[in-house]
């Protein structure tokens, strides 16, 4: 399986050509897709993800009911998704459908193709076991139809209460899990890795056991609380934490929203030079963390981490399948600063990838 394809292609879930002869769940989860990528709100988005659960093991049912009107019959079936259902079995493109290819199928953004074509997968993802809003197999089978050689699952640890964060049990039936969505998939080329946003603690230590952590893939490490803490005790925790073997990817290093519906947040502070020699000395991979809302690391920040020679991995931290799509502005910014591809962890093949992580 090749590289990611580029933003608004035709091969992205559930694209015009294989939507529409999908039928009514293609459609319904190309409408998804592109309301998650373009960030709706959630509540928009869930209606249509939950219609696309209810028809899919109903088969040909699904035409008799269009044919006898009593599509809202069923659970989770309204008059929106009820419009789309009927025009995918007749044959007709949804208006709702085309008026979002229309407005939001274009790029996300200007730049960054080069890079974008060379990224084989995402080290930052999140399903419904903690905060993401789709199930992980959602979260596979999207990130297959956009060409991602690997997708690595990272909910988040125990610490994060807010997040419904994973205790070791939880984290073990994942595990399971992802054996399971594998074996489902076949050889095909792609890979659902096993992984883990790590919370850091106060001291630097990382927020699940040892034992739990080496049994993963790849391992995010990231700060979530006292994000305004003392400049150098900051500095002295994000060190510690990325001196840690099982720390494979500093995650949005500052922790600051530069826009969107969760309001501001300053970035944190810290001696940046300290932390990015930290990340160069012990292989530990600066995020790009591509969410439009976090830009994180900042452009000087992260202009200063490639000058100081770190690697660097460049992730979407996708809540919802369409969000995977996010790439492609941590890419626009690699490139703008001139990032060599091979610096960026998420280029390598899989095989490379998990040599690096491993501890």
């Amino acid at each position: 399986m090749g590289p990611v394809t580029g933003a608004g292609d035709s091969t992205t879930p559930g694209g015009p050509a294989e939507a529409y002869a999908g039928g009514p769940v293609g459609a319904l989860r190309r409408i998804a897709f592109l309301l998650e990528r373009s960030r709706a709100e959630t509540y928009k988005v869930k209606a249509f993800r939950a219609a696309a659960e209810t028809i899919l093991p109903l088969g040909e049912e699904v035409l008799e009911r269009v044919r006898e009107a009593t599509l809202r019959e069923l659970q989770g079936i309204g008059a929106s998704t009820a419009e789309v259902i009927e025009a995918a079995v007749e044959g007709r493109t949804p208006d709702r459908l085309a008026r979002l290819e229309r407005e939001t199928a274009g790029p996300l953004v200007e730049g960054g193709e080069a890079i974008r074509s060379r990224l084989r997968g995402d080290l930052h993802s999140h399903s419904d076991w903690s905060d993401g809003g789709s199930p992980i197999e959602e979260m596979a089978f999207t990130a297959i139809e956009l060409g991602h050689e690997y997708l690595v699952l990272t909910d988040h640890s125990p610490r994060l209460t807010v997040a419904n964060g994973l205790s070791v049990a939880r984290l073990t039936r994942q595990l399971e899990v992802v054996e399971a969505v594998n074996e489902h998939l076949g050889t095909g080329g792609f890979r659902l890795l096993k992984g883990i946003e790590v919370d850091i603690l106060d001291d630097g230590s990382l927020d699940q056991t040892e034992e739990m952590l080496a049994r993963l893939d790849v391992r995010v490490a990231s700060v979530h609380s006292k994000l305004a803490m003392d400049a150098a005790a900051m500095t002295r925790r994000m060190v510690a934490a990325v001196h840690s073997p099982f720390a494979n990817v500093l995650g949005h290093c500052t922790g600051r929203l530069v826009t969107g519906n969760r309001g501001i947040r300053k970035q944190s502070e810290f001696d940046a030079d300290a932390v990015f020699e930290a990340c160069r000395e012990t292989g530990t991979a600066v995020e790009i963390n591509s969410r439009p809302e976090r830009r994180d690391p900042p452009t000087k920040l992260l202009r200063r981490a490639i000058d100081l020679g770190c690697l660097f991995s460049i992730d979407s931290d996708a809540h919802a399948p369409g969000q995977l799509d996010f790439l492609s502005y941590g890419a626009a910014r690699a490139e703008e600063l001139g990032l060599d591809p091979d610096r960026i962890v998420n280029t390598w093949p899989g095989d490379r990838l998990l040599d690096w992580a491993r501890p």
